[in-house]
């Protein structure tokens, strides 16, 4: 107990004094919101990771589709990294650098307000952004919940959450963007140590990698190589996890405002490298130890909902391990849980300040004003997803809530935001769209889920539905309704178009 409580002030103080120290960083709104636009590749490339990867991954995807489909979840994290970090790294990252500078824009709200031309738009946005990041934050402490229960168990749950909750809003206040991403450097360093350790003792104490599998393919009750076949036991599902968590980046406000703030090209092609290695370590990693789940059918049974439900399954294969390394699986959790955190509160203040309350509520904001107001949100934010904590018992499982936050979230934005980076051609009307079936469908799977076809009634099936169905409602929408004048989509379009100059590696000219 000592050495956890140790290694916890450790940690907790670390996070403090960085957001001390990153005051001088957050003095104004680009300096708060985006850090200047002038954040290097490690520390851009490590706050995209740890918001991607919190404890929602660590215990409630790796336990659930661990035990779902054995070994073949590690294609959940392989998604995340090609589709997930590489590629939206590659698809996006420069353009959204580019197109959010030169339309003035640090929120993706305010993103579509400017490129479309509506300011209702971004305020739909705002409040779409506002409402489903609820869930998302609400099921990240109850993945922490089901890991502290099981090593501090003398100590009541609530304490870490308030603990977590006040710690986390002395950073961000305090330091803004720039503490945020210094402190996910740091975290992501123990994400990755703690995975790769705890990987290795649980595999340990099942006889090695070839003893774990080997256990796999002998589970009682099952088809003898089911859970440790290539794709699992039923491919179909799998597959609709691996897009939801992998193409749900791409319209997650909180993920792709990390490109706003990138400081050069060399720092776009090292990030993505970074972000790449991270993911495969972490995702990878996360899922990789979930697909082992059912080897500790002794205290979870081989029923197809485990003893306990699927949040237990991570938490009971770490409970025998050694102390020191229940320790590091903590830190490791909080690590992901407040970086996650984090990024959610700040991207939920920053566009209620700039895009809801900005010109409409207060109509003369000052710059120091617009910082203040974003500190006293996120205070309100980080108190309004501790009380949901502190009300655990009533949450569904950590899958469900997330299904339905990246649902909504992704399934609304992720067309509207490729499309106007991309297009000349989508229009208002194509985003409205989008915004109403993306969120539409989700809110409708949580009041009247049983109406649903079979395969839809899963939040996550459900999200995955609502993001592939924007990518086809923007431009058939955008077809028959009125087009943005020519003059000014080309004005948008011109930041692309800027010659600079670069060394001869980067190209051999004419």
């Amino acid at each position: 107990m000592v050495l956890k409580i140790g290694l916890l002030i450790i940690f907790f103080a670390v996070m403090v004094a960085v957001g001390l120290y990153c005051r001088k960083n957050a003095t104004d709104v680009k300096g708060f919101v985006l850090g200047g636009r002038a954040v290097g590749p490690w520390l851009t490339a490590f706050a995209y990771g740890t918001s991607y990867f919190s404890a929602v991954i660590f215990v409630g995807y790796a336990g659930q589709f661990g035990w779902k489909f054995g070994i073949a979840s590690t294609w959940i994290g392989i998604g995340n990294a090609v589709l997930g970090s590489l590629l939206a790294w590659v698809v996006l990252g420069r353009r959204t650098r580019l197109m959010s500078q030169h339309l003035s824009s640090a929120t993706m709200p305010e993103f579509f307000g400017k490129r479309y031309e509506s300011d209702a738009l971004k305020i739909a946005a705002s409040i779409i952004v506002f409402i489903f990041l609820i869930p998302y934050t609400a099921s990240l402490y109850n993945g922490l919940s089901r890991l502290f229960e099981m090593a501090f168990p003398g100590i009541d749950y609530s304490v870490c959450v308030i603990v977590m909750a006040v710690l986390t809003c002395i950073y961000v206040v305090a330091g803004g963007y720039m503490a945020t991403a210094i402190n996910d450097f740091i975290q992501g360093i123990i994400m990755i140590i703690g995975i790769v350790a705890v990987i290795g003792a649980v595999l340990a104490s099942n006889g090695g990698f070839i003893g774990a599998l080997n256990g796999l393919a002998e589970i009682e009750g099952a088809v003898p190589g089911t859970y440790n076949s290539f794709f699992g036991p039923d491919p179909l599902n799998l597959m609709f996890v691996v897009i939801l968590t992998s193409l749900g980046t791409w319209g997650l406000p909180q993920m792709v405002q990390k490109f706003y703030s990138i400081k050069s090209e060399d720092d776009i092609n090292k990030g993505t490298v970074i972000s790449t290695v991270f993911a495969v370590i972490v995702a990878g990693g996360c899922y990789f130890l979930g697909g082992f789940g059912r080897l500790f059918s002794d205290v979870l049974g081989t029923e197809a909902m485990p003893v306990g439900g699927f949040d237990a399954v991570i938490p009971t294969m770490v409970s025998n391990l050694p102390d020191i390394l229940i320790a590091v699986v903590i830190v490791l959790v909080l690590s992901a849980s407040m970086s996650t955190l984090s990024s959610l509160v700040l991207a939920s203040s920053s566009t209620l300040t700039l895009d809801l309350l900005k010109g409409h509520v207060v109509r003369n904001m000052t710059e120091k004003k617009q910082v203040l107001i974003m500190r006293v949100l996120i205070a309100v934010f980080v108190a309004i997803s501790a009380f949901i904590a502190l009300n655990k018992d009533k949450l569904g499982y950590i899958a469900d809530m997330m299904g339905i936050s990246w649902g909504a979230l992704a399934g609304a934005f992720l067309a509207p935001f490729l499309y106007g980076l991309y297009s000349k051609k989508a229009t208002k009307a194509s985003v409205w769209a989008s915004f109403i079936f993306g969120a539409g469908i989700m809110v409708l799977n949580m009041l009247a889920r049983p109406m649903f076809p079979a395969i839809m009634q899963s939040p996550i099936n459900c999200g995955v539905i609502a993001m592939l169905g924007g990518l086809v409602i923007v431009p058939v929408v955008s077809l028959i309704t009125p087009k943005q004048k020519k003059e000014t989509v080309d004005t948008m379009f011109s930041c692309y178009d800027r010659e600079v100059v670069v060394n001869a590696k980067e190209s051999l000219g004419k």
